[in-house]
């Protein structure tokens, strides 16, 4: 019944046109922000899942570390009991630390990681290669894959470097006093191909074979600093995180890919509800063209409001009819926001029409990716500003607070 009245108030002829006028402003206005919503919060998730992504070719599922200090010790009754467990796919042994890379007069800061034959099965660094072919030759002739960044500071190109690069690490040392001669590794090193992800490893990681790096740094053979660990099914991390635990015991700990990078991802959830927050004061605009137009509104039918009544009518009637009349301004523009949006995401997606400026990118045109969520969010959204925007006008109108001038 409420909603028949306003339907018929929205389309009747208003004696003041600016009333109509108003309505349709306000109602743009719904629809300008709520398609601006939707749109850069599809374009924030593209470009969140596309994150992820690259992120996801580097860390994996799940990660074993030490309690405290550096190291970890790990049996072969401890990866038997790993191998057995279901819903691991594949794990690899990792050594990993800092070290100086000299090439000439070139020198670079690098996180040298050595890993095992199985490291191309757990993590995506052999899907990402930029020049030459995954290899990382053997503990007595090590190979080095760099990452993109790396490779362009060294002024080597890794697929075609005829010459050594000399290679430093830091080893721990149980004397107090620094010794340079038993303290730092020296070794030559060659280079097999670098690799391309995301700038966070490009110009950070150098990636050889473990034997060599547990050579250089004076461990033995069944110490690592990490043990990396790929699932069948991502999404049971959490499940399988503890029962990992359980296998090496109390002084590791294991961490999921969320774990490891925990600021990334409050960062990125951050930066979703301000953006969410801004935009929303588009909408708080349209509450105040809504307010006008209803206020107007209620001015004008100040004789229906007096025949509903002498018929009956109470005040929470009333109310609700102006209160209906918001909600269904905010309804059209809801509907047409949306469906704009859902356009404009489609056609992106498929034909790619906005590109990315600049040609640094991985990809050259904004991702997008519609959530239903987001939809549901953003409809709720509307609803609750148009309805606390209507709550004015419909209060007044209740309490009949208007008068009707004397002719």
């Amino acid at each position: 019944m409420h909603f028949l009245f306003a339907w018929r108030y929205f389309k009747a002829k208003k004696t003041t046109n600016a009333i109509n006028i108003i309505a349709w402003v306000s109602i743009s206005a719904i629809v300008i922000g709520t398609t601006a919503l939707i749109l850069v919060l599809s374009v924030f998730n593209g470009f969140e899942d596309l994150v992820k992504s690259l992120y996801s070719s580097f860390y994996t599922d799940l990660k074993v570390l030490p309690q405290s200090g550096k190291n970890i010790t790990v049996t072969q009754a401890q990866l038997e009991q790993l191998k057995k467990l279901d819903g691991i796919r594949n794990y690899s042994l990792v050594v990993e630390e800092k070290a100086l890379l000299q090439n000439g007069e070139y020198q670079s800061l690098i996180f040298l990681k050595g890993v095992d034959d199985n490291y191309r099965y757990v993590a995506g660094v052999a899907d990402h290669l930029l020049h030459g072919e995954y290899a990382l030759g053997t503990p007595d002739n090590p190979q080095l894959i760099l990452g993109s960044g790396i490779e362009a500071a060294m002024g080597v190109q890794a697929d075609r470097n005829l010459f050594y690069l000399q290679v430093y690490l830091f080893r721990k040392s149980a004397s107090t006093q620094f010794d340079p001669m038993s303290d730092v590794a020296s070794d030559s090193i060659g280079t097999s191909a670098s690799f391309q992800i995301q700038e966070d490893f490009d110009n950070k990681y150098g990636i050889t074979n473990v034997g060599f790096a547990q050579r250089a740094l004076g461990l033995k053979a069944d110490q690592y600093t990490g043990l990396e660990i790929a699932i069948n099914d991502p999404g049971r991390a959490d499940e399988l995180s503890p029962r990992v635990a359980a296998i090496f015991g109390d002084n590791y700990l294991v961490r999921t890919r969320y774990q490891q990078n925990q600021s990334l991802y409050s960062v990125m959830n951050i930066e979703r509800w301000i953006i969410y927050a801004v935009l929303c004061l588009i909408l708080v605009v349209a509450a105040f063209n809504m307010i006008g137009a209803l206020t107007m509104l209620v001015m004008e039918k100040q004789k229906d409001i007096g025949i509903l009544r002498a018929l009956g009518s109470d005040s929470r009637f009333i109310q609700k009819l102006f209160l209906s009349e918001g909600l269904l301004l905010a309804l059209i523009g809801t509907a047409a926001g949306m469906l704009v949006a859902f356009l404009i995401c489609v056609l992106q997606i498929n034909f790619h029409l906005i590109p990315l400026q600049g040609g640094s990118f991985l990809i050259d045109y904004f991702p997008v990716k519609m959530r239903v969520t987001d939809f549901l969010l953003v409809a709720a959204t509307v609803f609750v500003i148009a309805l606390i925007a209507s709550w004015i006008p419909a209060r007044k109108a209740a309490r009949h607070e208007f008068t009707l001038r004397s002719e």
